[in-house]
Parts: C-alpha cells; sequence; structure tokens
C-alpha cells in the first residue's frame, strides 16, 4: 500500500493515499495493479480506472469518453431536489453520466426522471445509472426529450459547459486530455450553452417550475442575467464548502 501511494505521490495525486486504497482494492492481481497505477500516473482520471464515481451518497458508472461527476454538482443535485415535490417530474440536461438524475431519483419519493444528452456514448452510460428513470433521450437540449413534458417539468436541472475556450488549456490533464471537449467548453465566455439552455426552458416548466443551472462564482452574475432575460426570476446560491455556484431561475 505504501508502495502504491508514492508511486501516485511521485505522479503528482494529491490524494495519494485515498487513490492507492482504491486501486489496491480494485486491482485483483498485482499486475493488475501496477497496471491501474502506470496509467493513472499517466493522467488517466481515477474514475475511469475504477468505473465508477461516488455522487451524493451513490456510485456510479462512468467510463472512457464519459464526463466524470464532480463532487460541486452534488449542491446542484441537492438543490434540485430540495425543489421537487414527491411525484413531480425533473430533467436532468446535459446529463453525462446521469448523476443529477441518479441523485433526483435516490432523494425525491416517485419522481419522474428524465435525462438528455447529445453524446451517444454519455446516454449509454446514463441509462445503466438511470434504471427506473422516465428516460434517457439522446439529443440536443429540450429537442431530445419528449413532446408531452411540455409546459409540465417541475425542474430542470443543467450542468452545461462553462468553461470559457480560452481557459481550457488551464484545466488539469485528467479532465483536458481524457474527457470529451464539449463537456467543458462553453464557448468565448463559457455561457453559449447556457443561453440556450435558459432560453428553451420556459416553454418547458410547468408555472412555478425551476431551472437550476451550475456555474461559477466569477460568472454567476452573466448567468443570472442570461436566465433573466429569459423571462425567470433569477437567484444565486453557493456552497464554499463545495466550492459551487449555482443560479436558479423561477418561472412566475
Amino acid at each position: 500500500m505504501a508502495a502504491t501511494a508514492e508511486r501516485l505521490r511521485a505522479a503528482g495525486c494529491v490524494f495519494a493515499e485515498d487513490e492507492a486504497l482504491l486501486l489496491v482494492a480494485a486491482a485483483g492481481t498485482p499486475e493488475l495493479l501496477d497496471s491501474l497505477v502506470e496509467r493513472r500516473s499517466a493522467g488517466l482520471p481515477l474514475e475511469h480506472l475504477l468505473g465508477w464515481a461516488e455522487f451524493a451518497g451513490l456510485r456510479i458508472t462512468v467510463g472512457p469518453g464519459v464526463f466524470v461527476p464532480r463532487r460541486r454538482t452534488e449542491f446542484l443535485a441537492a438543490r434540485a431536489a430540495a425543489l421537487l415535490r414527491p411525484g413531480g417530474t425533473a430533467v436532468d440536461l446535459c446529463c453525462g453520466s446521469g448523476a443529477v438524475g441518479a441523485a433526483l431519483l435516490a432523494a425525491v419519493d416517485g419522481a419522474e426522471v428524465h435525462a438528455a444528452d447529445i453524446d451517444p456514448v454519455a446516454v449509454d452510460c446514463a441509462r445503466r445509472n438511470l434504471d427506473g428513470a422516465g428516460g434517457v433521450h439522446l439529443g440536443d437540449l429540450f429537442d431530445a426529450l419528449p413532446g408531452r413534458l411540455r409546459g409540465r417539468i417541475d425542474v430542470v436541472a443543467a450542468n452545461a459547459p462553462y468553461v470559457p475556450t480560452g481557459a481550457i488549456g488551464t484545466l488539469p490533464p485528467e479532465a483536458r486530455d481524457h474527457e470529451p471537449l464539449a463537456t467543458l467548453d462553453g464557448g468565448a465566455d463559457g455561457l453559449d450553452v447556457q443561453r440556450r439552455v435558459a432560453a428553451a426552458a420556459p416553454d418547458w416548466l410547468r408555472p412555478g417550475g425551476a431551472l437550476l443551472i451550475e456555474t461559477s462564482t466569477p460568472q454567476a452574475l452573466m448567468t443570472c442575467d442570461i436566465v433573466a432575460r429569459a423571462g425567470l426570476l433569477p437567484q444565486t446560491v453557493e456552497d464554499g464548502e463545495l466550492d459551487a455556484t449555482a443560479v436558479i431561475g423561477i418561472l412566475p
């Protein structure tokens, strides 16, 4: 164990001891452990090597080519769950692995949860994580959803890409080199996809329904403006411990 942690620490892994425990548990043989440590040291995401990520107390299946759910996004999921009534209808938009949708299913009794993503690899992964969901749909944002949901959704949670194009190069290699660029790159100011989500949301929400968008603290005022221009009543919410920021827009 100590030798494994030391190899990971030398490769720059900040939480080397924790990662060593997980890799040792996942490896059935010394040969497999050596391979896992070598690949992690080369920059592959730990979660892709394990085949899962912990999120909101759940084990979410992930794999190569799928965005790894971040701890900060647990805040988005928790705020969405707080706004979703039992038996209500929710959408995990830009769902990736479906982690937010899975958290909503676990937290809200009888919820009808749908998820959508434009990437077929992500949709395939989300279908494995969202057994019991109303549906996991392949397509571009709201266009992927069944028409019967128009005007009756209680909550839309969107972790759309929000990294400015010029900042992609500053991301950790495990994200920059091993996650799909489309899940990270939000355009020149990082907010291109947020604009599209907010503009379409009022047609899909019921009156009093909520759109929740994950964003960053420096972008929060701009995200609020985007939400307000779409006709929603915005507010910013934050969690300092998770370094998480979201904007909630309510349809009057």
